[in-house]
């Protein structure tokens, strides 16, 4: 029997208290709205009671931010994609911001288990002077428990409509785009985070997230020679971070790094986590 869920988020902003009103079906909920930085700022934790999917499973994540509203989702753990004999797994974000909302999609990471046949897909459409800042993390088995990633696949499509989309697919049999230095470099988990704007930054908008995402990498990339990261801008509406590691841990860390050196540099705001990420 599949487990099939759908969430629908959608936030405004009332006076100065950006709000979310929620439908669901199937097993996924979020938690109560949490305000650590003040009521301009709505944080959510979203939750999947089963805590995993496998054959024919799917998830349909649809949010939508409008009048000035400002949201940062997370999870309490990673997405974990099972073993999986024949259908595919999938999960499915889409984005729509309009207005000048912000979000901050900052989910845990992606566990691709060995066997999975996964579908991961993430859209962001933003309009008017909506920004964005989100991240990919995925882990392609869980080398540390000795599970490593022998057979399945997993597709990955990250798209910022109109400006960018990277999309691909990662069989386990593949073992020269795993192992290649032109692949993956035999590295076992792939990050992207991006800054994405409705409207183009001028070049010195650019360059400043560009510096900061390099000054996080310089400053603590020292310890974490297992670390393989860029930065670059394709175009004035979005700025990437791509990077292989080992392990999920050092990724993590870089990322939320340059995600708090944004925020407080680009947006003005306190280097504040979610609460979850604690507990």
């Amino acid at each position: 029997m599949s487990w099939n869920a759908r969430l629908d988020l959608h936030y405004s902003r009332e006076n100065i208290t950006s709000q979310v009103k929620f439908e669901h079906v199937g097993p996924l909920r979020i938690l109560r709205s949490l305000y650590p930085e003040g009521p301009g700022i709505c944080h959510n934790v979203l939750i999947h009671p089963p805590s995993g999917l496998v054959a024919g499973d799917s998830l349909d994540i649809n949010i939508d931010a409008r009048d000035n509203a400002h949201a940062l989702i997370t999870t309490p753990g990673a997405t974990r994609f099972y073993k999986s004999t024949s259908e595919w797994a999938t999960q499915t974000v889409d984005v729509q911001l309009r207005d000048s909302s912000k979000l901050e999609w900052l989910p845990l990471e992606t566990l691709a288990y060995n066997g999975c046949r996964a579908r991961n897909t993430c859209k962001f459409d933003l309009k008017d002077k909506s920004e964005l800042i989100a991240w990919d993390i995925t882990a392609l088995g869980m080398p540390s428990a000795n599970l490593p990633f022998q057979t399945g696949l997993i597709e990955q499509h990250f798209e910022l409509k109109d400006h960018w989309l990277d999309k691909g697919r990662i069989r386990a049999e593949d073992l020269n785009l795993l192992n290649s230095p032109l692949g993956l470099n035999a590295k076992k988990c792939l990050s992207t985070l991006v800054f994405a704007s409705a409207t183009q930054k001028n070049q010195e908008q650019i360059n400043q997230l560009l510096e900061l995402a390099r000054g996080v990498l310089l400053s603590e990339q020292e310890g974490m020679q297992t670390v393989q990261a860029g930065v670059t801008s394709p175009n004035p509406n979005i700025v990437v971070v791509r990077m292989l590691s080992d392990l999920v841990e050092p990724s993590m860390q870089l990322m939320r790094g340059i995600w708090l050196s944004w925020r407080s540099n680009v947006w003005g705001l306190e280097s504040v986590m979610p609460r979850i990420w604690s507990l």
